[in-house]
């Protein structure tokens, strides 16, 4: 171990070491620069700009650029970069990670890198860790850029689309994690490409990047919203069903399970329903539910297929023959077996898209990040980002005194001690800050300072609107701030009058995190920029990090020695005993995200696929989008016609079969004729079809303007991609739900995970080709085509908490409404379907 934190720490030597070389020609072109006026000095960039476009890299600028910087940051910001910033700066630069102690000027040292690559022209975003921040640092570092000759943009919550777009065209855009990685699914949901807001993503800066990438890894962000489908639809689809004849008003296809309505059946349908064309795209949702009530009726079988169990529908494995409890049919099949079964009807999907932070954050180009604590977890840095971590030398010793943990063996013993060391320190007026790890403690400890005396501000989730106002207040004299560990990040704390001869910053830990890191952080809110100050952290036995790991032997032996409340045990055996218990949570923790992260980079591909598809859509021209829907008719007809033709006797061929899925599906009843296709091998079968398919093709665009049928294209695609990927994201999420489980039967869930995630993606890519297929070749075209969104309402959700939500307004029923009437609500629905149900 210490050869390993050896070697580590001559890496990091070695690093600092090669940076040092760096900063010194930077300071050599300090006396140069200092002569430009401020006109040659803003013209600079310019002329790096030119010299990118001309071939040099940004790696050949940076000595130049960087000089610049520091020099127009004394001017503008009055502020100017000391080396350490400087050597910041270069790792940020080559997409690493700068830990840098709180009070050393991160915010600062960020503006170098983002400077130089916004030459490029592709745009940097800089990501806080809130609003405040974002607002505050695009303001403040702004006059810098501006003054540069650069534009700089602010993405917050609750800006318009116009408004976004400008933010994301501006060379360094500011924003939070949040804002950024809701924007990126909003994109891949939008109908028209004039709809979207981000540009590529290029190069974002993360400050404090391990509460980002490794605290909120795992938090998703989801997009939800209310399906446009009701159980009134399933019910009525399964009555009609009921009433169909096998013989007359559909087909079934035994291999495929295919169900078909044939001309009658569809003509039965447009009576029931009182449609005209049953194809009109208008009513694509009936033909939907249709179709998938036949299913229910004709190819799903209770008892074989499924079973109904304590009012539900349980699908059995067709391979094990076990039931598959929690999963669920996808495409809004289990709505229809439940239908048909007389069960009530489940909701359906509702999450249109979701993204975790790694893999959002991955997919930017060059990622780097700064904070004060990120070596505790170089190895995660390293393996899932890519990013090494370089701890930057403060720039003026650290004077700060990091007493040994004070150990108690109850809570109230260690509570009554912290709140005596506070009172004893604020009549003597030095400033203290009261770390607490979650909101009640911080309660308790501010009721136990009223009954003591003490005058003290809380900052915890209850007023954080508060939080940079308490926190920069923290540092006067005879303050007392209570606050959660992570509280104030970002923001620092500068010492008052006279605070310095009466020892800085008191920090007071009332318990250990799991984390070293949120402990590091705490500790280093005191002491910066070679200030003095103190940290000490109050333990008990009976806090849950103690209680979890192996504190029985310590609170024995505090009983043997006859050791009560009053007495607290401190010495540096204990400290690292704590601290081991800290390094196997996060090991623990470590191996959760990295799990987290092997099964969600299983939908990471699909999104990808999917999201790069549906622009490509979008941002189609001409008759690229006809190949692509060809393409999807022929796989769809190809499998088909291989699923009959399989037999090597020809005279078993179900040639009848075909026929009829071509006439349900792609042509009119004369097009096509049992007779036309015998004697033809399975391939000329393809082709003759495919013929009559394009034949067909051209005489709908003959019908109407070219610009119609690319646009109808447009419509079908987007409104069947959409709906397809929705199911599949809710199926991947039942599949990952009880996937576990299959470790009892000594299978690895992971590997499980992947080969049913794919095989699901592939059924999924199938029903988009045949829906595609169908929805072309029979839908009828109309003039006045509108893109439409699959889910309205749409919420953006963070790790269980709502961003935005719009709520309906209580209502009580007080005229006659009509059942088709607007709800009075305020929801937009009408009545029938609203308060009216």
């Amino acid at each position: 171990m210490a050869s390993f934190l050896k070697k580590l720490f001559d890496g990091n030597k070695k690093q600092l070491g090669r940076l040092q070389g760096i900063v010194d020609q930077i300071e050599s072109m300090e006396s140069d620069i200092e002569k430009l006026s401020d006109e040659q000095l803003k013209q600079k960039t310019e002329e790096f700009k030119n010299r990118y476009s001309n071939g040099e890299s940004l790696d050949d600028l940076l000595v130049e650029a960087y000089a610049v910087v520091r020099e127009a940051s004394r001017r503008v910001l009055d502020m100017r970069p000391f080396p350490v910033q400087l050597m910041g700066a270069i790792v940020l630069h080559e997409g690493n990670i700068a830990e840098m102690k709180t009070g050393e000027g991160k915010t600062l040292a960020s503006t170098m890198p983002a400077y130089l690559n916004a030459l490029s022209g592709n745009g940097v975003h800089v990501i806080t860790v809130n609003d405040y921040l974002a607002e505050r640092d695009s303001k403040q570092m702004g006059q810098l850029f501006e003054f540069l000759g650069l534009t700089v943009g602010l993405n917050s919550n609750g800006l318009s689309k116009e408004e976004k777009r400008e933010a994301y065209q501006a060379d360094i855009t500011y924003g939070t994690n949040n804002e950024y990685g809701f924007d990126y699914l909003r994109d891949n949901m939008v109908l028209y490409k004039e709809q979207m807001v981000q540009r590529p993503l290029n190069f974002a800066i993360i400050d404090e990047v391990d509460s980002i990438l490794i605290d909120e890894a795992r938090t998703p962000l989801i997009i939800s919203g209310s399906a446009q489908k009701s159980a009134s639809l399933y019910t009525q689809a399964n009555a009609f069903v009921a009433t169909l004849n096998r013989e007359t008003d559909y087909s079934y296809d035994e291999k495929t399970k295919g169900v078909q309505l044939t001309e009658e059946g569809i003509n039965k349908a447009e009576r029931y329903f009182a449609v005209e064309n049953l194809f009109d795209l208008n009513h694509v949702s009936i033909t939907h539910h249709i179709g998938q009530a036949l299913r229910a009726h004709v190819s799903m079988h209770r008892d074989t297929d499924y079973v109904v169990e304590e009012g539900e529908v349980v699908i059995v494995d067709q391979f094990t023959g076990r039931l598959m409890k929690g999963r669920r049919y996808s495409d809004g099949l289990h709505q229809a077996i439940e239908a048909k079964e007389g069960l009530k009807i489940q909701n359906e999907s509702m999450t249109l898209a979701s993204i975790t932070f790694q893999n959002f954050f991955r997919m930017y180009n060059k990622l780097a990040g700064m904070t004060g604590t990120a070596k505790t977890e170089e190895e995660e840095f390293r393996s899932i980002y890519n990013m090494n971590v370089v701890a930057i030398p403060t720039n003026k010793p650290v004077e700060r005194n990091d007493r040994p943990d004070k150990i108690y063996k109850t809570i109230e013993g260690k509570f009554k001690s912290v709140v005596e060391d506070i009172k004893a320190r604020n009549q003597e007026g030095q400033p203290v800050l009261v770390g607490t790890v979650a909101v009640e403690t911080s309660e308790v400890i501010s009721q136990l300072l009223k009954k003591a005396g003490v005058k003290h501000n809380v900052l915890n989730a209850k007023n954080h609107f508060r939080e940079a106002e308490i926190i920069e207040q923290a540092g006067q004299k005879g303050a007392v701030t209570i606050a959660t560990n992570m509280a104030g990040r970002g923001t620092d704390i500068k010492l008052g009058e006279g605070v310095i001869e009466l020892g800085g910053l008191a920090v007071i830990g009332t318990e250990r995190h799991e984390s070293r890191r949120i402990d590091n952080q705490l500790r280093g809110r005191s002491g910066r920029q070679g200030d003095p100050g103190m940290s000490q952290f109050y333990l008990s036995m009976e806090d849950e990090l103690m209680r979890r790991f192996g504190s029985d032997n310590l609170r024995n032996m505090m009983d043997k020695m006859g050791m009560d409340d009053s007495q607290p045990i401190e010495n540096k055996f204990l400290s690292r005993a704590v601290e081991s218990a800290q390094k196997r949570v996060e090991g623990n923790n470590y191996d959760a995200r990295k799990n987290v992260l092997s099964y969600d980079d299983v939908l990471r591909e699909q999104r990808e696929i999917i999201y790069k598809q549906r622009f490509d859509v979008i941002d189609s021209e001409g008759n690229e989008l006809r190949e692509i829907i060809e393409k999807m008719i022929h796989a769809s007809l190809e499998r088909v016609i291989n699923t009959h033709t399989q037999d090597d006797d020809e005279d078993k061929w179900d040639l009848q079969a075909i026929v009829e899925y071509v006439h349900g599906n792609l042509l009119n009843q004369e097009d096509l004729s049992v007779e036309a296709l015998r004697g033809k091998e399975a391939d000329e079968i393809v082709e003759l079809i495919m013929d009559k398919v394009r034949s067909r093709y051209d005489e709908k665009e003959e019908e109407i303007s070219e610009e119609q049928m690319r646009e109808f294209e447009k419509v079908i695609l987007l409104r069947t991609v959409d709906t397809k990927w929705m199911d599949h994201i809710d199926q991947m999420d039942q599949l990952r739900q009880g996937i576990h489980l299959r470790a009892y039967g000594q299978n690895d869930p992971l590997r499980e995970y992947q080969f049913e995630g794919f095989a699901m993606f592939e059924g999924m890519v199938e029903n988009i080709e045949d829906e595609v297929a169908r929805y072309i070749m029979k839908a009828q075209v109309r003039d006045n085509l509108k893109r439409q969104a699959v889910v309205k309402n749409t919420q953006a959700v963070s790790g269980g908490g709502e961003e935005k939500k719009k709520t309906r307004k209580p209502f009580v029923k007080k005229e006659d409404v009509g059942r088709n009437d607007p709800c009075p609500c305020g929801s937009g629905k009408k009545y029938k379907n609203c308060h009216g149900q």
